[in-house]
């Protein structure tokens, strides 16, 4: 459809209008000794992402093809956490204060997206599912800050997330969430013909935020359609899940503070030790495709338990987290 042509354009080309900002307001990221980067570069491309999917969202409703509470929980969320972390990137928001900010997102889009009952490792989630839901966006929205770090990772783990949701809905039959994860993808691909390595602009916490969060989102109402599909989405998302949650273990046990910036994840010390971020980024872009999507279409079909395909799709990524020493000093 004419629309995610036009999202894929737009978002190419307000992503070089804001790099062209970026440079002539002098919006650098610049290297740090926590940096993976060695060159000052615009950020904020991010942005981009937003607009573009927020006004698309908004579209499909128009069409009828995303009903009004979807894109509700979308809308209010997404641009509540884009706010945020435009208002981070420019002016830095203490951690307690943002983490509340995250917090009432979570709930804005829970509240709208109308939680059915989950059945999690043989619990079945009604009051608390809710509890649970507003934790685990939290936590899929910091994620996602953490584990964009290098050119082009967190562009292409969106892409072939909302790749691996698309056919998932296929197979259920159902094109409820269909065109919004069209949608997204289109958006982000735009993005990354900017961000791919090397980057010529960043994503910045007010993109990075807001997949994450979306991304949650989409995971949550999946199980709407078919309760196995949040176990599929998860496997989907293991490569940041694991990576994120293995090194943010492994500081606390050191006792470090685990707000701030580091450069321990795992995907840090490969490219590190590759000396590229291409290689890792596609690297990860291999593993979604080859190995973490077969066996989310397996769950998903139904001929896989849930909790036993995410442990068959965990085990090596874990492995590649100790592996890399993630979360250990340098």
């Amino acid at each position: 459809m004419w629309i995610f042509l036009f999202a894929l354009l737009a978002s190419v080309v307000l992503t070089g209008l804001l790099r062209r900002y970026a440079l002539a307001a002098s919006v650098f990221d610049i290297p740090n000794a926590r940096s993976s980067h060695s060159l000052p570069t615009p950020r904020g491309g991010g942005v981009a992402i937003v607009i573009v999917f927020l006004l698309g969202t908004l579209i499909l409703t128009k069409l009828d093809l995303l009903n009004s509470s979807t894109t509700w929980a979308l809308l209010g969320a997404g641009a509540w956490v884009a706010v945020v972390g435009f208002i981070d990137d420019h002016q830095h928001i203490p951690a307690r204060w943002r983490l509340l900010a995250h917090f009432i997102g979570a709930i804005w889009g829970l509240f709208w997206l109308d939680l059915p009952t989950l059945s999690l490792f043989g619990m079945n989630l009604t009051t608390l599912g809710y509890v649970l839901g507003a934790f685990y966006l939290v936590w899929m929205l910091n994620l996602y800050n953490f584990m964009d770090g290098i050119d082009g990772l967190a562009s292409i783990e969106a892409i072939t997330v909302c790749l691996g949701g698309i056919l998932l809905l296929a197979l259920g039959s159902s094109t409820a969430d269909y065109y919004g994860l069209i949608l997204l993808l289109m958006a982000v691909a735009g993005f990354l013909l900017w961000n791919f390595p090397p980057a010529k602009i960043f994503m910045g916490d007010a993109g990075s935020g807001f997949l994450g969060i979306t991304s949650g989102l989409f995971s949550l109402q999946a199980a709407h359609h078919a309760p196995q599909f949040f176990y599929s989405w998860l496997i989907l998302l293991g490569v940041f899940i694991v990576d994120a949650t293995w090194t943010l273990i492994q500081r606390f046990l050191r006792g470090e503070k685990v707000y701030e910036a580091h450069r321990s994840h795992a995907y840090q010390f490969a490219s590190r030790q590759y000396g590229s971020h291409k290689t890792v980024s596609l690297a990860v872009a291999a593993i979604n495709i080859g190995w973490l999507l077969p066996i989310a279409l397996w769950v998903g079909l139904g001929d896989l338990n849930g909790g036993l395909g995410l442990s068959i799709a965990y085990a090596p990524l874990l492995w590649l987290a100790i592996h890399f020493k993630a979360g250990l000093a340098e």
